[in-house]
């Protein structure tokens, strides 16, 4: 099989790319830059932007299936470094995949898609889109989710996958800014830190891509339908968080802020964010609170049910792997003799 991932260089596209590589896949990576550790296990790579039709042509053609992780994400942002990526690029796709006739595409969403601000205890794919969101990022992740899935038909075999908060080796976003703020003393939790939440390993958000890549066809089960992706161990967000730091060698968070006073923060950095047009990203939004601030973990029975998914790496494992993983950095970055 020819595979298509888009975000091939990223942290979830770059881990599903060799993990198909491993057993055996013909694999495409479509991004906006060359990455040399893609080149040295074979990978094809198209560079260009989701946003460009041709560019989404050129690295569809000739494939068999596509998985699409390539998105923008974070807390902050206009509008449009949204859309054009999350949206129109997920547009392209889906008419690229028409015009070469691919008959299945993977798609990577986010449980933030139904997220509305307030908590989500154990909540199934039922749970609807919310009116309205406080960031454009799951704003236009839930629009291109609703594209991806009405475009399920029988030539054309789509689904989603709603991974939260994909962590492990590998990851250059989450985990390092949260050392960083932890180190200079800037890091803190938005309320108790007992409200409960779950998380991906990203070993098990790549299972769950290639479960749902080998189970996808047009009339299948799977479909059509959207899946949440999680470890199925929620836990306080204050634990999972000084779990994370002590793995990669950073203080434990401390300190806390209440949740109405975070809510008031994030709103007044927002305005002067806004008023000054500053391009750096904030220290705190409303988005940013509200889920820091808020329950949220699934039930993962779909998922287990249609797609056979279990996690592969507990919460505890995925813990030991990083903590190798960082020592091992630490070591290449200072080898004997120096």
């Amino acid at each position: 099989m020819t595979v298509l991932v888009t975000g091939g260089g990223g942290f979830i596209g770059g881990a599903i790319v060799a993990a198909l590589v491993e057993r055996g896949e013909q694999v495409r990576s479509l991004a906006r830059n060359s990455y040399p550790e893609l080149e040295r296990v074979g990978v094809r790579q198209y560079r260009g932007d989701l946003a460009d039709p041709e560019s989404v042509d050129r690295a569809v053609l000739g494939v068999d299936g596509v998985v699409h992780v390539g998105a923008k994400a974070g807390y902050w942002g206009g509008l449009d470094s949204y859309y054009l990526p999350n949206v129109v690029g997920t547009k392209n796709l889906i008419a690229a995949c028409r015009r070469h006739g691919v008959s299945r595409v993977v798609f990577t969403s986010t449980p933030s898609v139904v997220h509305g601000g307030g908590h989500l205890r154990g909540v199934d794919e039922s749970a609807p889109y919310p009116e309205r969101y406080t960031s454009p990022y799951p704003a236009t992740k839930a629009e291109a989710e609703r594209m991806v899935l009405a475009a399920n038909d029988d030539e054309l075999a789509t689904v989603a996958l709603r991974p939260r908060l994909v962590w492990g080796p590998g990851d250059r976003h989450l985990l390092p800014r949260l050392a960083e703020r932890a180190h200079s003393g800037r890091l803190r939790l938005v309320g108790d830190g007992t409200n409960r939440v779950d998380t991906t390993y990203v070993d098990n958000a790549v299972h769950a891509h290639l479960l749902a890549l080998d189970r996808l066809a047009p009339g299948a089960t799977i479909a059509g339908s959207a899946y949440f992706i999680a470890q199925g161990e929620p836990r306080p967000i204050r634990e999972i968080l000084n779990d994370l730091l002590e793995a990669v060698g950073a203080p434990p968070v401390r300190r806390s802020v209440s949740p109405m006073v975070a809510a008031m923060a994030g709103r007044a950095v927002e305005r002067v964010w806004r008023t000054a047009r500053l391009e750096t990203e904030p220290p705190l939004t409303s988005f940013l609170v509200e889920q820091l601030a808020a329950d949220h973990w699934y039930d993962l029975s779909a998922a287990r049910r249609d797609l056979g998914y279990a996690p592969i790496v507990t919460f505890e494992q995925g813990l030991a792997r990083l903590r190798a993983h960082h020592a091992a950095d630490g070591a290449s970055d200072h080898p004997a003799g120096e």
